[in-house]
């Protein structure tokens, strides 16, 4: 009876480290997805330019036009809906968040080289152009309860225009 409870014991001991590297394993493709998705969508939306702006020599980044490409790109490259909720099939479980896009250009004022800081998003860096910078997240995935509650997946990525020197 004794090698039954023991045998019970480290049989549960496997099950549980089992499904924590599955978890584990799922976060990292979820990250790396997520990344990439996101990489992606912020060149897309570096591409938006005001034209008339353009055709006077300065780099401006069109808003509205910006984040609908972003917003769209992230939709095509991870199987999202309008709301950016998962499409059945989608590697996805939660809905993917837009918790920050900025666009930092010539119509801000800035002066390049430029110094980006968000310290809430842990971002810092000397921005040589016109950027756009966007962080997005999705909950963590779950396949064991735990006390602790786990963290969104957050991502942030950027996308900059170098001028020549």
């Amino acid at each position: 009876m004794d090698y039954i409870v023991k045998l019970a014991f480290v049989l549960l001991i496997f099950i549980y480290s089992w499904f924590f590297q599955i978890q584990n394993q799922e976060w990292d493709m979820l990250r790396s997805m997520l990344k990439d998705a996101n990489n992606m969508a912020v060149h897309d939306a570096a591409q938006e330019m005001n034209e008339d702006a353009r055709a006077q020599g300065r780099l401006i980044i069109d808003p509205a036009e910006a984040y609908a490409t972003f917003q769209q790109s992230l939709q095509d490259n991870l199987g999202l809906n309008e709301d950016l909720s998962p499409k059945a099939g989608s590697r996805f479980n939660d809905q993917v968040k837009i918790i920050k896009f900025d666009i930092v250009d010539e119509s801000t004022g800035v002066a390049f080289p430029f110094l980006y800081e968000d310290s809430g998003y842990g971002i810092t860096k000397y921005i040589q152009g016109p950027s756009v910078i966007a962080v997005i997240e999705t909950e963590h995935p779950v396949y064991i309860a735990r006390s602790k509650i786990q963290e969104a997946i957050t991502v942030p990525a950027i996308q900059e225009y170098r001028f020549n020197e």
